[in-house]
């Protein structure tokens, strides 16, 4: 559900390997690592206006007991320690799965550019999916949004972890 005070809907990715789609394959290699680690497997990049790679980020809740443990969270604090400062301005967070409430408040707070992720996340997603925090017109800062980047691969890690899990 979108809030009547957002801004316009996320743009799909025509073309995603043109331009972000190296940042996604990294943040995939990421969320495949926090699948081995027995963490819920999201992975994040938080990339320069070049594209240069600023900092990453995966899922470490359970390894370091932190619930704010996220991998956009994660990607942002190394982004910030590499530039010397909290603001991200010129920055985009790239992340396999849709952010959640805190990680879509913390891309506004960051004041990142552009918040660019693959799978849509029908159950907490927000930023577009069942919130839409980053859009809303009340915010003094609104990233751009780009959807569905390699969407099926990033859904596909998360299906295949879920699997297994019920497995055992």
């Amino acid at each position: 559900m979108t809030d009547p005070g957002s801004g316009p809907a996320p743009r799909a990715a025509a073309e995603p390997d043109e331009e972000y789609g190296a940042a996604m394959r990294l943040a995939l290699e990421e969320a495949r690592a926090a699948a081995r680690d027995g963490e819920i497997p999201v992975g994040a990049v938080v990339v320069d206006g070049s594209g240069a790679v600023l900092g990453t980020g995966r899922n470490d809740r359970e390894r370091s007991a932190d619930p704010t443990g996220h991998a956009e969270i994660v990607a942002m604090r190394a982004a910030a320690a590499s530039l010397g400062e909290w603001r991200l301005s010129g920055c985009t967070l790239v992340v396999t799965l849709e952010p959640c409430t805190m990680c879509a408040g913390a891309s506004v707070q960051a004041r990142v550019d552009r918040v660019v992720y693959g799978a849509v996340d029908l159950k907490a997603g927000a930023v577009g999916s069942l919130w839409d925090v980053v859009r809303d017109r009340r915010l003094n800062h609104r990233p751009e949004v780009l959807a569905g980047v390699l969407a099926e691969e990033c859904g596909a890690v998360l299906s295949e972890f879920f699997a297994h899990r019920r497995v055992r």
